[in-house]
């Protein structure tokens, strides 16, 4: 998976591995951090992919 990954979404799952670390310390159940690890990789993800975008209009 790592080896197709843009810059953007590699960027995205390092910082989940450390969030998911944290979740697991904090004894969430694996539904609840699936959950929550989703919802901030979308929103992660959606962040970086339009500040590149604005960047690429903006020279």
């Amino acid at each position: 998976m790592r080896d197709h990954a843009t810059l953007e979404q590699l960027v995205v799952l390092s910082n989940l591995e450390s969030l998911n670390a944290e979740f697991i310390k904090l004894n969430k159940p694996p539904e609840e951090r699936l959950q929550k690890l989703n919802k901030i990789a979308i929103e992660h993800l959606n962040i970086l992919l339009t500040k590149i975008s604005v960047k690429k209009l903006n020279p």
